[in-house]
């Protein structure tokens, strides 16, 4: 029986009508087929992430580092008739450098005949799994940041030009039990009190949001019908979405498993009997961003630094987020891909993070004592 006439959909300029080899390059077999991955991975990356967006992001090319500049404020004075007008003071000036942390990686390695055998899409799943990987990094690391500058002094010290600092605001007056940062009173208490510290500084109301563990979020919807945040007449829907609470004192609120909570991520919260409600959460998570580890260029504390954290406020001036590498994908091909019989799908990420302006930086926490500068 003659061979059929094959038509090779895969193969890039086809015009033989010779059958494919056994031996023949994947490349050649498969050139047209696309590589469904690479938005993906971006989709996934962007559904996860929610700190880009709310801090000053810049791109950096051809450099290591991104300085950013401070002035202070100036004074008036009154007019004297007759007197030229010459200038009668300079703005203080001071920097701030982000520098780069080292390249951030996610890969994994389809095997081809696992992709042909498998019955579910598996390049899609991985791609949004190395997207996540890489999402939560970044949003740890610009919390960590934010946490850091409300803790620390502005950097425009001249005598006489002073500017605030950051701050730190206890949720509770008691004895500091981690439990005070799910009572939702006491988390409407602590915004009014962060919100009058930034009107009371000067910082711009525009672009000043919060980030609460899970568990704090829902604690403030579930007692809406105390804490007088939802409208009576939209209660029921707000419980039921799970997404009533849009702002307090005019800051938004966003949630997120990614910030330092009580030491950990992915935690929720801590109870004052020091365990995890509903038992010890498997996800539990501590970290280590100081300079000292490998990789990290950048000051984002260690885990101690955090064990009464628990939340960020603050303006988009904050903090300060420097890319040379987007988040991108690279898969290998040719004669690798032959090779192995498989591809390496790699996720990868070249960012640092630093806060900016520290009156606009404020962290929640549960102690008496407030948090130390790092």
């Amino acid at each position: 029986m003659a061979n059929t006439l094959v038509t090779a959909l895969g193969r890039i300029n086809n015009t033989s009508t010779t059958p494919l080899a056994l031996n023949t390059a994947y490349d050649t077999k498969y050139g047209t087929y696309l590589k469904l991955f690479s938005g993906e991975l971006f989709k996934g990356f962007q559904h996860n992430t929610i700190a880009r967006d709310l801090v000053m992001k810049r791109t950096l090319k051809n450099g290591k580092s991104l300085q950013f500049i401070y002035t202070g404020r100036m004074d008036s004075a009154y007019h004297v008739p007759g007197e030229p007008i010459l200038g009668t003071n300079n703005p203080p000036v001071a920097e701030k450098t982000i520098v780069m942390d080292d390249l951030l990686i996610s890969s994994a390695f389809v095997y081809d005949l696992d992709e042909t055998l498998a019955h579910y899409e598996l390049r899609g799943e991985i791609a949004k799994k190395i997207g996540y990987a890489l999402a939560e990094k970044y949003d740890r690391l610009i919390f960590r940041a934010i946490s850091r500058g409300a803790r620390a002094a502005h950097p425009i010290s001249a005598s006489g030009k002073l500017e605030p600092g950051g701050a730190t605001v206890q949720v509770g007056t008691g004895t500091g039990a981690a439990a005070d940062a799910l009572d939702s009173a006491k988390i409407v208490a602590a915004f009014f009190e962060a919100a009058a510290i930034l009107d009371e500084k000067g910082v711009s109301s525009d672009g000043r949001v919060a980030v609460l563990s899970p568990r704090q979020y829902y604690s403030l919807i579930e007692n809406v019908s105390t804490n007088a945040l939802i409208n009576r007449d939209v209660q029921g829907t707000g419980l039921q979405s799970g997404e009533g609470v849009i702002s307090i004192a005019g800051i938004k609120i966003l949630k997120s498993m990614n910030i330092p909570f009580q030491g950990k991520y992915g935690t929720g919260s801590a109870t004052s009997a020091g365990t995890y409600k509903g038992g010890s959460f498997v996800g539990a998570a501590t970290e280590d961003g100081r300079s000292s580890v490998n990789g990290i260029n950048n000051n984002y504390g260690n885990s101690t630094s955090f064990a009464t954290s628990c939340g960020v406020i603050f303006q988009k001036e904050a903090a300060g987020v420097v890319e040379a590498i987007g988040p991108q994908v690279q898969v290998t091909s040719g004669d690798v891909s032959v090779i192995y019989q498989g591809d390496v799908i790699l996720g990868r990420l070249a960012m640092g993070a630093d806060y900016l302006n520290p009156a606009s930086c404020i962290e929640l926490h549960t102690t008496n004592t407030a948090p130390t500068a790092f």
